[in-house]
């Protein structure tokens, strides 16, 4: 019985690796797609934030460190989401033909 439970572990263990690089690799497409659109549309709101509380001298690096906080926020919301939906995909075709 041992050796059958392992082999169902390895196929779960395969199974969710590619869901995960599955997910990696269309978050990877939704995030150079998605956070330039983003960049673009809030950082005059960003900007002017920065120096209305921070003053002009921050300006200049804020710029910089906004893009990352755009490609890190696409990218994480969108390989969560993902991999929620490919996840409950799967489990519902597991379940219908089982």
């Amino acid at each position: 019985m041992l050796p059958i439970k392992k082999h169902q572990e390895a196929g779960r263990s395969i199974f969710m690796s590619s869901i995960q690089g599955l997910a990696n690799t269309l978050a990877l497409l939704i995030t150079f797609l998605g956070a330039p659109p983003l960049y673009s549309n809030t950082i005059g709101w960003v900007r002017v934030f920065v120096v209305h509380h921070y003053g002009y001298g921050v300006e200049s690096l804020t710029v910089i460190v906004w893009g990352g906080v755009c490609a890190a926020l696409v990218f994480f919301i969108s390989r969560a989401s993902i991999s929620t939906a490919l996840v409950m995909g799967g489990i519902a075709l597991a379940t219908r033909f089982l």
